[in-house]
């Protein structure tokens, strides 16, 4: 088990798997995409807000 990898939670506190999280193409042209720390949790983070919208938009994009 790992200690050290963030949790994430819902606004209803449900624990969400960022594995689970869909990853847009949007991040898959970003440089950012694959980088691990504070870069990884910015980007779960910003996948999991989005879940369900029509449009993904990211602030930190930068692209490859």
């Amino acid at each position: 088990m790992e200690n050290n990898k963030p949790k994430y939670f819902n606004d209803d506190g449900t624990e969400i798997n960022p594995d689970l999280i869909p990853k847009p193409s949007l991040c898959i042209t970003c440089k950012k995409d694959g980088q691990s720390g504070e870069e990884e949790i910015l980007c779960n983070l910003t996948r999991a807000d989005q879940q369900g919208e029509e449009e993904f938009i990211c602030e930190a994009y930068e692209q490859k």
